[in-house]
């Protein structure tokens, strides 16, 4: 069977740190993710394919295994006497600590021939546990879509992912993009082993009041031009109320006036919010009367 570089199907070279592997593995288990890929092999074959890159590179003694041995994976114990012997020679010293640990998985699944016969229930280079060994169910990932409304409050929230109803309590302030993970609530694990983890992104609609930049909200009002020569009051609604604004004699179309602690709350900071950044939009009167056209004229000549 062929050797199999799991740093290429996720995209990485060597030198990538743990995170960047969790990154990538996430990544490309939403993109080829059964759910939103329905009845497509090759997304499919994808999915398992990284899946089974993550086994192996994102367990840190895994991944050393398997840096370690690389493509003498099939002649292990030779590998490591070999190497040894040379230790031995350099540093003048002797005695092998141990030997390999082998990895804590079992029959693979729909794990490769490749990672079964090098971590565990094949033959040549395995795990000392044979096919008893556990190991961690999948994770699996899904997509929650929310208003901007509702990311703006606290509130619980009940879904379904593969015949489990999931409830969690969704804190004030979640943003587009954001990942939790619920740990415990993935795939089942195998011979007794823990079950893989949910990962859920949040994705937050576009509002047709309010723009959301960070924890700041941009809105615009109509003033019409009587308010913006000689001042006034305006209404304004902010997320949960409305509120009077005193409009300065002399605003420009544009102007835009920022409104304290009434933006979007901060993720997981109560208590704590953006601003309210309000900008104006003059409109200009129209269907004139005569007599306000010849005020408008003398205004011009004056």
């Amino acid at each position: 069977m062929a050797y199999i570089d799991y740093y290429k199907i996720l995209g990485l070279d060597k030198t990538a740190s743990q995170d960047d592997v969790k990154k990538a593995y996430r990544k490309l288990a939403r993109k080829y993710h059964p759910d939103l890929n329905p009845n497509d092999k090759e997304a499919e074959q994808k999915f398992k394919e990284v899946n089974e890159a993550n086994e192996v590179l994102g367990n840190p003694e895994n991944r050393a295994k398997y840096d370690k041995y690389g493509e003498h994976w099939r002649h292990g114990e030779e590998y490591e006497k070999a190497q040894q012997q040379q230790r031995q020679y350099q540093q003048g010293s002797g005695g092998f600590g141990g030997g390999f640990s082998g990895a804590d998985f079992g029959d693979g699944g729909d794990f490769s021939d490749f990672f079964k016969d090098m971590f565990g229930g094949g033959g040549g280079f395995r795990s000392g546990r044979g096919t008893s060994g556990k190991f961690k169910g999948q994770d699996i990932s899904a997509e929650l879509n929310l208003s901007l409304r509702d990311a703006a409050q606290t509130h619980p929230q009940t879904f379904e992912i593969n015949g489990q109803k999931i409830r969690i309590t969704i804190p004030a302030g979640v943003y587009d993009g954001l990942q939790i993970r619920l740990k415990g609530k993935g795939n089942p694990g195998h011979n007794g082993g823990p079950d893989g983890d949910l990962y859920i992104t949040f994705n937050i609609a576009a509002d047709p009041q309010f723009e959301r930049v960070g924890d700041d909200l941009k809105t615009k009002i109509d003033i019409d031009l009587y308010t913006a020569v000689l001042g006034g009051e305006v209404t304004v609604h902010t997320l949960d109320s409305t509120i009077k604004l005193k409009v300065k004699p002399g605003s420009q179309n544009g102007t835009t006036v920022r409104l304290k602690g009434k933006g979007f709350p901060v993720y997981k900071k109560d208590g704590q919010y953006g601003d309210l950044f309000v900008t104006y939009n003059v409109k200009l009167p129209t269907s004139l009367t005569d007599k306000q056209k010849e005020l408008f004229e003398q205004l011009k000549n004056s």
